[in-house]
């Protein structure tokens, strides 16, 4: 009986061709926005997660508050070398390291650009910065410790991205006034701030700077994972103590890993949200456009439902005809929206890719995303066409035969 009333009500969509496939325009056009915009969501999380699990669930980031970017682009209080003997002394903390990073004026080529110039550090605080694998070489060698007048490049400066000509080892740059010869080339992280930096000798880039013993980032590695939360609040604590500061009012953040994707997360959750709810005014045109060629259907077909009703249909056929014809005028429209939503993701990620050089905007499409696009649509047909299809079932089939 269902496929009888499915092969039915798919009969006369076919025969209203153009204005089903009219009807079905505001509705796939929203799902496509939908799809599209929670598969790229989804994607980009899942890149930047897999960049926080490269750090370890064993370190605590420290940073100062308030920043609006990347480290070395905001004014803000200053974190310093003698902060990081404060944290070593700190129980549960086995090594502390630290970055210094600062946007410099780049030259090479006769052509001059600003990026951010990342000071490593020498001796043992190095170490723990390999060990987060924060830089990867793919060309030439690392840094060595206390090595002046070298640089290590990032991707995007090999790649051409920077410059119109490729960097390529042994090649000569000038950064804010001093030459530097290029020794590495790194591997493509995933994101424009890293591989577009420059790596250089952390007492080299405080000089060139006239920095002092400031420092734009702590990392710490606790001994034990599971007092990862303890030593954090011990850090912030004895941090607060020696900069006089009270709770509240740090100049500083204490951040896990987790914290911090915990936090873009939630950004992204928010953005995401919005953009779905301006996509869903899409959805609503298409549900008043199903309702409006439900209510027309119901008109031109009042004499033919009186038959149906005269032969011995009952008010629930007639009402499940109807329904299923608006159930599919959703479900069809949901579908071609998903593979315009696909598409349309897929058509970003490589404009992205191309455009920034960095493969974090990826689309993601998981089977709950498609099977909750395709439910959505048809939900969304079958309550439009609600009311028409109690219309139609609630006429009598004396007054539907009389309709001319």
């Amino acid at each position: 009986m269902v496929l009888d009333y499915f092969n039915f009500a798919l009969n006369n969509l076919r025969r209203r061709g153009l204005r089903s496939w009219l009807t079905m325009l505001g509705i796939f056009i929203g799902i496509a926005a939908v799809v599209s915009l929670i598969s790229l969501g989804e994607g980009l999380q899942a890149a930047i997660a897999e960049q926080f699990e490269q750090i370890g669930s064993d370190k605590v980031i420290i940073q100062p508050k308030g920043r609006l970017g990347p480290p070395g682009s905001e004014t803000a209080a200053a974190l310093t070398i003698d902060d990081l003997d404060v944290i070593e002394k700190v129980r549960g903390v086995e090594s502390v390291s630290s970055f210094l990073i600062k946007t410099a004026r780049v030259e090479f080529d006769d052509a001059v650009k600003f990026n951010f110039v990342v000071g490593l550090p020498s001796g043992e605080r190095r170490e723990l910065i390999d060990e987060a694998q924060f830089y990867k070489i793919a060309q030439g060698r690392e840094l060595g410790n206390g090595e002046k007048g070298k640089v290590v490049v990032g991707y995007n400066y090999g790649a051409g991205r920077v410059f119109d000509k490729p960097v390529k080892l042994r090649d000569t740059i000038n950064i804010q006034g001093k030459d530097f010869k290029v020794i590495g080339i790194l591997e493509r992280i995933g994101n424009p701030f890293d591989d577009s930096s420059l790596l250089i000798d952390e007492e080299e880039l405080r000089d060139t700077f006239k920095l002092g013993d400031e420092v734009s980032q702590i990392l710490v590695k606790v001994s034990d994972e599971d007092e990862l939360s303890r030593v954090s609040e011990d850090i912030e604590e004895k941090l607060r103590k020696e900069k006089n500061e009270g709770k509240g009012k740090e100049s500083f953040e204490v951040q896990t890993p987790e914290q911090l994707l915990g936090t873009i997360s939630t950004v992204f959750s928010i953005v995401t949200a919005v953009l779905i709810g301006i996509a869903a005014i899409s959805l609503v045109v298409g549900g008043i456009g199903i309702a409006n060629t439900m209510y027309t259907s119901v008109i031109e077909r009042t004499k033919e439902i009186g038959i149906m009703k005269a032969v011995g249909a009952k008010n629930s056929d007639v009402l499940t005809i109807f329904l299923m014809e608006a159930g599919l005028l959703g479900l069809v429209g949901g579908m071609i929206g998903i593979a315009l939503g696909i598409g349309i993701g897929e058509v970003v990620e490589i404009i992205a890719t191309r455009a920034i050089g960095s493969p974090l905007l990826n689309s993601t499409f998981s089977l709950p995303l498609v099977l909750g696009a395709l439910a959505f649509s048809f939900i969304i047909g079958s309550v439009s066409g609600l009311l028409p299809a109690r219309q139609a079932a609630s006429l009598r089939p004396v007054d539907a035969l009389r309709h001319e």
